[in-house]
Order: C-alpha cells, then sequence, then structure tokens
C-alpha cells in the first residue's frame, strides 16, 4: 500500500494485498504504545492520593487526585475525537500522550511549590494519557476485518496487562529514585510517567504510519467518503439512528461504572474485615488481571458467538462478581473470586461493546462516537466512583454490591430487547 507525496494518506492506488501486512504492523506499533503508555499510569496514579494528601495537609482531599483524573479523561475525549474526525488516529494520539506528559509535570511541580489547585490542574491533564490508552482500542479496530474486530480491539486491550501490573509495583522504586533532591519521593513517579509519555507519544509518531484512520476512509466506498459525515453532529446523530449503537454505548458505561464502584471501595471493606496491604495487593492484581489478560477470549467470543451474547456474558458476570464480593464478609478468598470476575465481567463489557459500537455506525462517523463513549464512560465511572464512598458510609459494602449489580439491569433488559427487535444486519451491511 503506498502513501501519497508528502502525506501519510495511502493513495488511491492502494491495493488491497497489502493490507494483511499493514494490519499487523498497525497492531504492532499499537501494541508497544499500550504497553509503553499503560506503564506510565499506574506507576504514578497509585500514589495520587498519597500526594494530595501531603500537598493538602489533610486526607479529607486524598480522593480528589484521582477525581481530577477522570475528569480529564473524560474532558479530553470529544477535543480528541474532534482532532482524529478531522487529521487522523496519530496527531490525536500524541497530543494526547504530550498533554498527559504535560500534566505530569505540573503535578511535579505542585508537590514542589506545594500547589494544591496547580495539583489538580496538574492530575487533570495526566488524565489526558489514559484517553489515549482508551482511543488506541478503536485505532486497531480501523483497518480489522468485520468478523475480526472484536479480536483486534482485545489484542491491544490485553497489551495493558504488563503495565497494569508492573506499574504500582515500580511505584516504589520510582519514589526512592529522587531521594535526596528538591523533588518530594512521592512525586518521583510522575518523572519517570512524563518520560513514558514522551517515549509513547515519540513511538506513534514515527511509527505509525501510513495512518490507521485515513487508510480505512481511503478504502471506505465512496458514499462513505464524504465530509459530512465526520463532525461530532453527524456522531451524535449516527448513535440516535442506530439502537444497537446505543447499546454498545449502555454496555461500555454501564460495565465500567459497575466495576469502578465496587473496585474502589474493595480495599476498605478489605481492611475492616483485616486484611492487611498484602493481601489487598493481591486481591487488586487479581482484578487487573481479570480485566486484561484474558481480553483475547472475550474478543474471540464476541467474534464467533457475536457481540450481544458477549454482552450478556457480561451482565452475568458482573452480577455474580457482586454477589460474591457484597456477601464475602471476612472470606477473603471469596472477595478475590469477586474482584477476578468483575475484571472479567469488565474485559467483556469493554470489547464487545466498543466492536459494536464500531461495527454500528458508518465509517465517517466512528471517531466522533467512540470519543463520545469514552466521554460517556468516563463521566458514569466518575460520577459511580463518588457515589460509592457515599453509599459505603451510609449503608455498607454489601448494598454498594447491590446496587452495582441493579445497574446491569437496563443493560441487560436493553441486549435482549436490541436483539429481538433490532437483528444484526446482512453482511455487506455495516457489521456488528
Amino acid at each position: 500500500m503506498t502513501a501519497s507525496p508528502g502525506t501519510d494518506r495511502p493513495s488511491a492506488s492502494a491495493d488491497l494485498p497489502d493490507l494483511a501486512g499493514l494490519r499487523r504492523r498497525t497492531t504492532g506499533v499499537l501494541i508497544a504504545g499500550q504497553v509503553l503508555g499503560g506503564l506510565g499510569v499506574p506507576i504514578s496514579i497509585a500514589l495520587a492520593p498519597v500526594l494530595a494528601a501531603e500537598v493538602s495537609g489533610t486526607e479529607a482531599l486524598s480522593g480528589l487526585a484521582s477525581t481530577a483524573a477522570v475528569i480529564g479523561t473524560a474532558l479530553v475525549s470529544l477535543p480528541l475525537a474532534a482532532l482524529m474526525t478531522a487529521r487522523g488516529r496519530r496527531p490525536g494520539l500524541v497530543l494526547a500522550y504530550l498533554i498527559g506528559a504535560a500534566g505530569a509535570g505540573l503535578v511535579v511541580l505542585a508537590a514542589t511549590v506545594r500547589s494544591f489547585p496547580l495539583l489538580m490542574l496538574g492530575m487533570a491533564a495526566f488524565g489526558a494519557a489514559s484517553s489515549a490508552n482508551l482511543q488506541s482500542r478503536f485505532a486497531a479496530a480501523d483497518l480489522a476485518a468485520p468478523d475480526r474486530r472484536a479480536r483486534s480491539i482485545s489484542v491491544v486491550v490485553w497489551a495493558s496487562t504488563l503495565g497494569a501490573v508492573l506499574g504500582p509495583n515500580l511505584s516504589a522504586p520510582a519514589s526512592r529514585s529522587f531521594a535526596g533532591t528538591s523533588i518530594p519521593e512521592t512525586a518521583g513517579p510522575f518523572v519517570w510517567a512524563a518520560a513514558v509519555f514522551l517515549l509513547t507519544g515519540a513511538l506513534i509518531a514515527v511509527l505509525l504510519r501510513p495512518d490507521p484512520l485515513l487508510t480505512a476512509r481511503a478504502l471506505a466506498p465512496p458514499e462513505e467518503q464524504t465530509r459530512e459525515g465526520r463532525s461530532l453532529r453527524a456522531g451524535f446523530a449516527a448513535v440516535k439512528a442506530s439502537p444497537r449503537a446505543r447499546l454498545a454505548l449502555v454496555t461500555v458505561a454501564v460495565s465500567h461504572t459497575a466495576m469502578v464502584s465496587i473496585m474502589v471501595m474493595t480495599p476498605v471493606d478489605l481492611g475492616h474485615h483485616g486484611a492487611g496491604l498484602e493481601l489487598i495487593g493481591l486481591v487488586i492484581s487479581g482484578h487487573i488481571a481479570g480485566m486484561f489478560a484474558f481480553s483475547p477470549v472475550m474478543g474471540w467470543l464476541a467474534d464467533r458467538l457475536g457481540r450481544l451474547s458477549v454482552i450478556g456474558l457480561a451482565a452475568g458476570l458482573l452480577s455474580v462478581a457482586a454477589l460474591l464480593a457484597g456477601t464475602a464478609g471476612p472470606h477473603h478468598g471469596q472477595s478475590a473470586a469477586g474482584l477476578f470476575l468483575l475484571g472479567l465481567g469488565w474485559s467483556a463489557g469493554m470489547v464487545s461493546g466498543s466492536a459494536l459500537l464500531t461495527g454500528s455506525v458508518p465509517q465517517p462517523a466512528r471517531a466522533a462516537v467512540q470519543g463520545l463513549s469514552d466521554l460517556t464512560m468516563n463521566t458514569a465511572a466518575g460520577v459511580g466512583g463518588a457515589a460509592a464512598g457515599l453509599v459505603m458510609a451510609q449503608a455498607g459494602y454489601g448494598w454498594l454490591n447491590a446496587a452495582g449489580a441493579c445497574l446491569l439491569l437496563p443493560m441487560a433488559a436493553l441486549a435482549l430487547f436490541t436483539a429481538r427487535r433490532h437483528p444484526a444486519p446482512a453482511k455487506g451491511g455495516v457489521s456488528s
């Protein structure tokens, strides 16, 4: 496949025999970027609450650091989608990682001068890197064959496993590396994160050529190459017009919100029942393994059995997870099993929902719709995470899990309704 001179857009003579090789190359670059980018976030986010408490002088504000990062991830989603819609995946991903690196730098500066407002601003900008990590899964789907779209998404999600598992364990050495300097040790991991994001942005800028989104547009039928369908307004209209896209949006948002709401309060509940830090760490590691390590299995199932079948599986797994975790009490093994299934259910919902969303809207509107998905998902999770603390304080961990399970009821009902009233289109239409 050739590119037009002076650009990474494929020429009109782009030949299909090269497409398989381009898919492999694009996926390889995205995996490498996801491993690096996925390492930058958890290496520092684990100490964000501690740093916020140090800078503010009170533990009451410690949770706002992570909240600011989630808000930042949500806020950047639509502008990032608009940029990708206009210019392609590569400029959007690179810019997001640069903003994340700048945010990490602001966090270090805020820790040095002990400015809490500056820390919040830095954490919000830091969240842009998380948005880039999320958008990478959609970049993997740009060139994927319709019957392998879920697997392409799942492989990039799976690549996050290494960073998600290693990141928190690197926080301590990253902190110690700045001992004796003017930079507080708790801010040390953010220096490492800034370097990781800059490296990831450089890798994407140099190697993600030709741009997968622009290439997909060049290969699309002529009727799908109009600029009118590429705006954010067109993205909203595409979701409004597609019941399957609406189901996909609900699936991603509900799965993520249920997972976050239960997960953030699990360490507190484990502590109430006598679990030490090492046991809590093992339970959370098992949860992370459930989220990422088995995503290729979910992708394979979504491609073979259908997206809606795996959405049903996600609802079942998340419901069982809430039941196990919410009734575990002092039985830590049951808590660990519940959190593992919670991660597995999230993986099923994220992979199947993302694949269904991508295949349910016209190609020109996909980048905008995908940005809308991440905005909805992160906004809902931010609200859910904040509400989880209130529910935990007023009613307890068991009722929090019951509330999380109740969120799944409308998702499951919508999936059943969609399967009956709006079955998958025949081959040759928009694949779902």
